[in-house]
């Protein structure tokens, strides 16, 4: 099946969905040249950075505003619309918010058709109503690589506010989705894996972590983020740094989704693999971790799950919850006093 979205195929491996974030050691310098900002109403900006940024508006309410988009990672374009969406709504809820408005921030060839932009904005709209907001309108330019996404307002109390810098020694580590998008699509594309195998990880990718972030809230997590384009080990990597603790990952323990192992045995690797492992060099170690786990660890994913740190008296409530809704939740590891990450094998 031909792609409407460039000539020669999908190009996974260059960057398509979030494998195409700017490397993230970059970004780490790029910012760091930012003084912060003197504003006792900015509660999150750059300093440290996070999900989203987020602005207190009074005592009882914050806004909390994020920006995504990336080119396709698939070639249906409805299906392109509504992970695009489902991305950058993630973040609203990673920070404990519910979003309220978006808009499109979109680059498209005039080659295409006004049916393929369309059922872009289409699905967007329809994924924005489901997270509970309204699409309201955006900004679009002639580009030759399309690209599509959303920046989103959403809300919250201040006191409910989630960040990745508070994760605390003690606490158990929990990912809400299974890992490996990048791996199953790319292995798919490259004809390693069967086409049938794409379904599950694009559902997954469509799905929003609202349901998640609802059962977390009763649960008062210490720290949350979600897993997107630095891979698991990489936003990890965050979550440590940021909170100045140590946090350990059992390898065997990583939820992967149908066909990212044998992928990654098939020695397939995603544009952003690379550079995660240039970013967390030296910061994660890894210890007797099979080659496929230490893999599936650096793969970008797209609209990935959130990474929690959960105190560990509302550990029991919180897996009864999820079991309950049969929502995924994999305990993977642990916070403890140090610093960087720990990876152990089996």
């Amino acid at each position: 099946m031909s792609t409407p979205w460039a000539q020669g195929g999908l190009g996974l491996t260059v960057g398509g969905g979030c494998a195409a974030k700017f490397p993230a050691r970059r970004l780490e310098e790029l910012v760091r040249g930012f003084a912060p900002v003197d504003s006792d109403r900015l509660l999150v900006g750059l300093a440290p950075s996070d999900d989203a940024a987020v602005y207190r508006l009074d005592d009882e309410r914050v806004l909390i505003f994020t920006i995504d988009f990336f080119p396709p990672l698939v070639e249906d374009p409805a299906t392109f619309g509504a992970i695009a969406a489902a991305n950058a709504l993630n973040d609203v809820f990673a920070m404990g918010g519910a979003p309220l408005l978006a808009l499109s921030v979109a680059a498209f060839s005039e080659d295409l058709d006004n049916d393929t932009v369309a059922a872009v904005f289409a699905a967007a709209d329809a994924k924005v109503r489901e997270a509970g907001g309204l699409l309201a309108g955006g900004h679009t330019i002639r580009d030759q690589e399309s690209k599509y996404g959303l920046a989103v307002v959403g809300t919250a109390a201040p006191d409910d506010v989630w960040r990745k810098s508070t994760a605390q020694p003690g606490d158990v580590l929990y990912l809400t989705k299974l890992l490996g998008t990048g791996l199953v699509l790319a292995g798919a594309n490259r004809g390693v894996l069967p086409e049938a195998l794409q379904a599950e990880a694009v559902a997954q990718m469509c799905k929003l972590n609202r349901a998640a972030a609802e059962l977390l809230r009763p649960a008062q997590p210490s720290a949350v983020t979600d897993v997107t384009g630095f891979g698991l080990f990489g936003h990890s990597v965050e979550m440590a740094e940021r909170s100045g603790v140590r946090i350990v990952i059992e390898a065997e323990r990583m939820p992967a989704l149908p066909g990212a192992l044998e992928a990654a045995a098939a020695q397939v690797r995603t544009g952003g693999d690379r550079r995660n492992r240039e970013f967390v060099a030296g910061r994660v170690e890894l210890a007797d971790v099979p080659d496929a786990l230490d893999t599936l660890g650096h793969d970008p994913q797209t609209a990935g799950g959130l990474l929690v740190s959960l105190p560990q008296q509302h550990v029991a409530a919180l897996e009864a919850a999820f079991r309950d809704r049969g929502l995924v939740l994999a305990r993977i590891g642990w916070v403890e006093q140090g610093t960087g990450v720990q990876v152990r094998g089996g």
